[in-house]
């Protein structure tokens, strides 16, 4: 049986475009822990498992999102387990104008980018994440108030990712310039935008739903850590 490389997004990342920030042997991959807590699997084989187990942190957590639902590993304990649907572009990419100034982010930036993703929680998001992609924000008055930016890559498909606001400056439309912004650049490439949102977040669906993106699959995310 063949899969699609989006089945498995993590592993066919860490083993093709991001493999210089993968750590882990065999059947698993997991970001370097300052990158990204994502990992994944090659299949779900008890040898595999194995080897997810062995990138478990002593401290922190690592997440594993695919296709299908997999096992916790021996030695690991599951922290969370949620659904989330993956959203490809698959339909009109016409948009509004607006008057928002987005201006690129980099590495000065990223303090303030973690402390908006940390309020904000748009997914997991560390200090070193901004390496994986081109990111982009608004300000308000020097201040950082909203950014989105890219995260998996495969072959010809990037992931949007780190979508947020401000709570003080939302229903203004930022983050939906912003996700535009980010899927023309991702377009402007040749590639294939494509992101992710739990099924519970209702409003963010509708949103990607507005801007062409279309449900693939349900992607299964288990959250675990260390069980000592």
């Amino acid at each position: 049986m063949s899969f699609h490389l989006l089945d498995r997004p993590m592993w066919s990342a860490l083993t093709d475009t991001h493999a210089c920030y993968a750590v882990g042997t065999g059947g698993a991959r997991r970001y370097a822990p300052d990158v990204s807590i994502l990992a994944g699997l090659r299949d779900d084989s008890d040898a595999a498992l194995a080897d997810l187990a062995a990138l478990v942190p002593d401290t922190g957590q690592i997440m594993v999102a695919q296709t299908w639902a997999t096992r916790c590993p021996g030695g690991a304990r599951i922290v969370s387990e949620s659904v989330a649907f993956q959203m490809v572009l698959d339909g009109d990419v016409t948009t509004a104008a607006h008057d928002h100034v987005i201006v690129p982010l980099g590495e000065g930036d990223w303090p303030e980018m973690l402390a908006l993703a940390t309020a904000t929680k748009p997914g997991p998001f560390l200090m070193r994440t901004p390496v994986l992609g081109e990111f982009w924000g608004v300000k308000r008055d020097g201040k950082l108030i909203a950014m989105a930016g890219e995260r998996m890559r495969q072959a010809n498909y990037a992931e949007i990712s780190g979508i947020c606001t401000d709570p003080t400056f939302r229903g203004e439309g930022l983050g939906r310039a912003l996700c535009v912004h980010v899927r023309d650049r991702v377009l402007a490439r040749g590639e294939v935008p494509y992101l992710h949102a739990y099924s519970t977040n209702e409003t963010a669906l509708k949103l990607y739903g507005t801007l062409g993106f279309r449900k693939r699959s349900e992607n299964f995310v288990m959250v675990m850590e260390n069980a000592v």
